[in-house]
């Protein structure tokens, strides 16, 4: 599957989750979202320019292209894990940790809120509030490193020969 083809077929099953797609299905509508958002950056900036103090460019265009290709993207990595024989919702993976993560972290903020003010020398827990929190971030930054790599060998995987519990194999 070419890269015209691939974009089509990919924007045609929209909100298609069940099914299968091949490696180059996924991985040429990847290049396209890529290639499109750095082409609307680069656009937004000369059309909206940038702001002076900050010097951060608006990104009117290429956040409504991100929010449109979101479910396709999606949609299609689903697909493409379904073509190696995994479970689409583990491409939710990252981002259930990243969500867990702030949970975890705003919970972690009001328990030392709460035990500062139930203490004499509030000062006195900052430190092991600080190294916990800094010791998690760690960790969470490491899962999520791993958790990203072993995402992309998932999608670089070979199609699985022959029907799988997902459906045909995509021709």
């Amino acid at each position: 599957m070419g890269f015209v083809e691939a974009v089509k077929t990919c924007f045609s099953k929209y909100f298609q989750f069940s099914g299968r797609a091949i490696r180059s299905e996924y991985w040429w509508f990847f290049l396209f979202v890529v290639l499109m958002s750095a082409a609307l950056a680069v656009l937004d900036t000369i059309i909206f320019g940038t702001d002076p103090e900050t010097g951060q460019g608006s990104r009117v265009l290429s956040s409504v292209f991100q929010l449109a290709v979101l479910i396709p993207m999606l949609a299609a990595g689903w697909r493409r894990l379904h073509d190696t024989g995994r479970p689409g919702w583990y491409l939710l993976l990252p981002m259930a940790l990243s969500i867990t993560t702030l949970f975890v972290m705003l919970g972690g903020v009001a328990f030392f809120s709460v035990l500062e003010q139930g203490t004499e020398n509030p000062d006195a827990l900052r430190g092991p509030a600080a190294v916990l929190g800094v010791t998690g971030i760690v960790v969470v930054s490491i899962l999520q490193l791993v958790l990203s790599i072993l995402m992309i060998w998932w999608l670089t995987r070979p199609s699985e020969e022959g029907a799988n519990e997902y459906g045909e194999p995509v021709s």
